[in-house]
């Protein structure tokens, strides 16, 4: 018995030792880096999902997840004179057409960003020159007017041509059709912000346009409001979602497959 314990207390120095090598955790085989080195799965996410819509099969028409503001038919669905009461203008051959004296006409709802389709067609029996042509306006958030023209061999001042920022950026081609055919503008708008100063922009308007296809509005940045005669930024009023306008310039300019979606 006395010889056994003395090889307990002879061993039991070597079991510490062991027990702590096998509490000291396991030296890395390679050296560790800092920062730690980037693996593609770091820069690869698959939450929130991207929703999923339905694009129409012919380009130009609305997908699954747009409004429709008018599909030839009923206009006083989604449209209004200004004072909100049933607009004069008239449908014809599955067209919105303006009416001379009778105003404006806007959407009932309002918007703040969005992508918006539009199509129109100036008059075929040209009357007039210059600004007297086939005029018209889409003026977003009932603010900012992207310019409706003839500008088919028709000479005017470049802030005024179709496809213009009105009176601010010209387009940056003239890609209008002859008139009596159906032209597009395919237009990207983002709303302004407004920080404590109402009178001020925290960030401006920013509009792109594509007319028939073609890119002659590169996301420019608006100064303000449209005006005729006067210096934008003096006409800055903070503001939230807006109607869509149609102007009325005396010219019966037809109006056709107008849609938009809400960004």
């Amino acid at each position: 018995m006395k010889r056994l314990m003395i090889f307990v207390f002879m061993l039991a120095p070597f079991v510490a030792i062991l027990s702590q090598e096998r509490q000291r955790p396991a030296q890395p085989t390679e050296p560790q880096q800092y920062p730690a080195r980037m693996t593609p799965q770091m820069t690869e996410f698959f939450t929130p999902e991207v929703k999923a819509i339905q694009p129409a099969d012919v380009v130009g028409m609305p997908p699954s997840d747009a409004i429709i503001l008018f599909d030839g038919s009923d206009v006083n669905k989604e449209w209004e004179d200004r004072r909100g009461n049933p607009t004069k203008w008239i449908v014809q051959d599955g067209a919105l057409v303006c009416v001379k004296g009778s105003g404006v006409v806007q959407t009932k709802r309002k918007f703040n960003d969005f992508q918006l389709h539009i199509e129109w067609k100036s008059p075929s029996e040209v009357i007039g020159d210059g600004q007297g042509r086939g005029n018209s306006g889409v003026y977003l958030q009932s603010l900012y007017e992207v310019q409706v023209l003839d500008s088919y061999n028709n000479t005017t001042y470049i802030q005024g041509q179709a496809g213009s920022l009105y009176k601010r950026y010209a387009p940056l081609v003239n890609s209008c059709r002859k008139p009596g055919e159906w032209q597009s503008y395919d237009i990207i708008y983002t709303a302004p912000r407004f920080g404590e100063d109402s009178t001020k922009y925290f960030t401006p308007p920013r509009v792109t346009v594509l007319h028939n296809g073609v890119l002659i509005q590169n996301n420019v940045s608006l100064r303000g409001p449209t005006l005729y005669v006067g210096i934008p930024e003096y006409s800055i009023r903070k503001h939230g979602a807006l109607p869509l306008v149609l102007q009325d310039h005396g010219n019966p300019v037809a109006f056709r497959n107008i849609w938009i979606r809400e960004l």
